[in-house]
């Protein structure tokens, strides 16, 4: 029995302990390489979202609100009235950034910025019949705003499109549009910051235009 049972055997070869040792630490480095690329990975998403969340939020921040009625002036005023100057109140939205209301220099009476003005804020004006961009504006700072022409926290500035100071040249509305805005249109008025999503102001002109109106 003993005689067969080494013939049974004779020629074959057993794991020693050296190769079971290699075998396992190759396990374990296969793994150890497997687990830091899953941990890299879960780094790097975390990274990319912790950017995607202070962008948003560093954009948020530097948005703008609303604080005010948008009162439209008259040109003239009736049932087939125009408007030559439009104003609201804007703000800092979540008290973020300083934004640079430089206004911009005025053209020759166009009622639109100089093509060589250095304003950081653009406004434009959209209706169904035309599109304007960079439109003349002014600003007045309301309340506790300091001198600078920065829009900081708690501050309020009113903004004001087209100019019917006398004299300087600037133009308004009715200089800056092909087709006047009169009774019953719908227009947007779209303010453009250096940070920060666009505000977006929609309203319709009613259907008899006062001299002074709040387009609610």
């Amino acid at each position: 029995m003993m005689q067969k049972l080494l013939k049974l055997h004779k020629g074959q070869k057993g794991i020693t302990g050296l190769e079971t040792a290699i075998i396992l630490i190759a396990f374990v480095v296969v793994a150890a390489v497997f687990a830091y690329t899953v941990l890299s990975a879960g780094l790097f998403a975390t990274q990319k979202s912790q950017e995607a969340v202070y962008s948003g939020l560093h954009e948020a921040q530097g948005s703008l609100e609303l604080r005010s009625g948008v009162i439209a002036t008259a040109n003239t005023t009736g049932d087939s009235g125009t408007v030559k100057q439009i104003s609201f109140v804007v703000s800092n939205a979540l008290g973020g950034e300083p934004i640079d209301f430089t206004t911009p220099d005025a053209g020759s009476a166009t009622g639109l910025a100089s093509d060589n003005s250095s304003n950081k804020v653009v406004i434009n004006y959209v209706d169904q019949d035309q599109a304007k961009n960079d439109l003349y504006w002014t600003v007045t700072k309301l309340g506790n705003a300091d001198d600078d022409d920065l829009l900081e926290q708690s501050e309020k500035f009113k903004i004001t499109i087209g100019d019917t100071t006398a004299g300087t040249g600037a133009g308004n509305l009715m200089d800056a549009l092909d087709t006047a805005l009169s009774v019953n249109k719908e227009f947007s008025i779209i303010v453009s910051t250096p940070v920060g999503a666009v505000l977006e102001i929609e309203r319709t002109t009613p259907a008899y235009i006062d001299t002074i109106m709040n387009l609610h």
